[in-house]
């Protein structure tokens, strides 16, 4: 069964960091582009950013550029989203899916999604 799990999501002060893990089963994320997407409360869901299978990194969201970083480990089959200097606005229920080998900004042509992880930013 090809499943998605997100985790390491939580309430942050502001300035703070958090690490999101997307960990893979029933497929090797080494041969497929991982997006990460976020939703925030009462918007539509919308994506943060994308690493291809080559590990290039495309980021679709204006404001997280330079604070987020994506990264793979394939032998873990893992991949993150580094989350630094966050922000209230950050706020939302962070996703990762796959299924494309190359990157789209688009939820619906993703097959394999997880169920998502909140990260909260408040002081």
């Amino acid at each position: 069964q090809v499943q998605l799990v997100e985790s390491g999501g939580g309430l942050v002060q502001p300035g703070g960091t958090l690490r999101l893990s997307c960990a893979a089963s029933g497929l090797s994320l080494d041969d497929y582009a991982i997006v990460w997407f976020q939703q925030a409360p009462g918007k539509e869901r919308e994506g943060v950013g994308c690493i291809t299978r080559g590990d290039s990194r495309l980021y679709y969201l204006e404001s997280v550029k330079g604070r987020f970083t994506i990264s793979r480990d394939n032998a873990k089959n893992t991949v993150y989203l580094q989350m630094n200097s966050l922000k209230p606005e950050d706020t939302a229920v962070y996703y990762c899916a796959t299924g494309r080998e190359s990157c789209a900004n688009s939820w619906r042509l993703y097959t394999c999604r997880g169920q998502g992880t909140q990260v909260t930013v408040s002081s």
